[in-house]
């Protein structure tokens, strides 16, 4: 069992925790994916994958500082068991922590003016629309994260939109190879949400914020986790008969997470799902490393 932090002994310290580290290889995932649908292409420009890869960790940072932020004022954090949050233990002020999130969201549109700069005027369309999405996730007078709507927002942000997003920006094209590989990258960014959310429940329904799990409850929420699952290995299978069958490296990931639906499957609940989290976060750190060098194996040969 981990000891409790104290929000007044942190230092700056804070800001790393506020940053929700585990939740970051949602962020890096999409990029390796990309990178690697990339690699067919005729002359790649390697180079602006490290831009959107700022893009994607800034959104990343960014959206888990407003949420901290919305949360925290809101009074939705006032009782939780997952980890420390910047506003809701007073480790932070709101505003101080407001500031942080706009920053990473200067930091991401900084990038990718850059990158629209390079290849299309519609990124900023793109990038814009992404920005508006991670504010409005708990924040604003109508948060959809608090509709239930998150796990849609993850999907196709931090799914579908970096990793097809990452392609085209590499390599000015797009390829239905990408395509389907980004829905398994979306599934497992998602399985980190519905983890989270699960957990939360308890606090999440005394609060008002009806996510998706409060919605579905305790049960249906863990088949939906599994049906995430499977969804992720259907789409890496997929991407192999598009590409070769080196892309199936990537069921590593998949095999990686046997833990986390053993506990699930066990009814964890509470505490347990914070080291059910950090399973989910390396299987879709192994996932992403493993499917990348498995497409561009498989395109290179």
């Amino acid at each position: 069992m981990t000891t409790p932090l104290d929000p007044a002994t942190l230092g700056w310290k804070k800001w790393i925790i506020g940053a929700r580290p585990r939740t970051l290889p949602a962020a890096i995932v999409p990029v390796f994916v990309g990178m690697a649908c990339a690699s067919a292409a005729q002359a790649p420009v390697w180079w602006r994958a490290a831009l959107a890869g700022i893009v994607s960790l800034a959104l990343q940072v960014g959206v888990n500082y407003a949420n901290d932020y919305s949360d925290g004022v809101k009074g939705t954090d006032a009782v939780r068991v997952g980890p420390l949050r910047l506003v809701g233990s007073g480790a932070a002020s709101a505003e101080n922590v407001k500031r942080a999130a706009f920053l990473m969201f200067g930091i991401a549109a900084g990038a990718g003016l850059a990158l629209a700069l390079m290849t299309t005027a519609w990124l900023l369309v793109v990038g814009a629309a992404a920005i508006v999405a991670a504010w409005t996730y708990t924040g604003g007078p109508r948060p959809y994260g608090y509709a239930g709507w998150g796990e849609v927002f993850v999907f196709v942000f931090f799914g579908v939109v970096a990793t097809t997003g990452t392609q085209y920006v590499v390599a000015e094209t797009f390829t239905l190879a990408g395509v389907i590989a980004s829905v398994a990258v979306g599934c497992f960014a998602c399985s980190l949400l519905v983890i989270n959310n699960l957990r939360d429940i308890p606090g999440d329904t005394d609060a008002g914020k009806n996510t998706l799990a409060v919605k579905l409850g305790d049960a249906r929420t863990r088949k939906f986790f599994g049906l995430l699952v499977v969804l992720a290995a259907v789409s890496i299978c997929a991407t192999s008969v598009q590409v070769g069958p080196y892309a199936l490296f990537g069921l590593v990931g998949v095999v990686v997470l046997r833990p986390a639906l053993e506990a699930l499957s066990r009814g964890a609940k509470g505490r347990d799902l914070i080291i059910v989290l950090g399973n989910v976060g390396r299987a879709q750190l192994v996932m992403g490393i493993t499917f990348a060098a498995g497409i561009a194996y498989s395109l290179a040969m």
